[in-house]
């Protein structure tokens, strides 16, 4: 798993929309101008996480994006899945390529290290990031933070 700045947009993005929700849809303009994510690049992972049902598109001139669930019950592994989905590169510890040490001893523990990881991110709700973002001091642009929107 790499922390690439696509992770991040998609992380941030999801946790702007949790963070920042009320009665009205959140803007992708409003998210890029919070994140400083260019609204082109932030329009096409928004576009793979409805897919993915962890947002909820809604068109129309007040349109937006909501979350697709209640925030604790979307994890950071879950928005980590969508991102490696849209890579679609060749896992490079599936390569047949390598030697013998890379094989039998490198790509093992970088396979353990990386599921400890992804147990971590599944563990790590968007409702646990809103709270840190609370402890921060982070202003809501909208004061009454709803846990969902149906």
């Amino acid at each position: 798993m790499r922390l690439t700045k696509k992770l991040m947009f998609a992380i941030e993005a999801v946790l702007d929309i949790a963070y920042h929700a009320a009665d009205m849809p959140v803007q992708s303009k409003d998210i890029a101008e919070r994140q400083g994510i260019p609204r082109r690049y932030l329009e096409q992972v928004l576009q793979h996480l409805v897919r993915a049902d962890v947002l909820r598109g809604v068109r129309g001139p007040r349109g937006g994006y909501r979350l697709a669930r209640e925030r604790r019950n979307i994890t950071v592994a879950d928005i980590v899945k969508v991102v490696q989905g849209m890579d679609g590169g060749m896992d490079p510890l599936m390569d047949p390529a390598g030697s013998e040490l890379g094989h039998a001893v490198l790509r093992p523990v970088w396979q353990e290290i990386e599921d400890e990881a992804m147990l971590r991110l599944a563990k790590t709700s968007v409702e646990d990031l809103c709270k840190r973002a609370e402890e921060a001091g982070i202003e809501s642009a909208h004061r009454e933070n709803f846990d969902f929107m149906i």
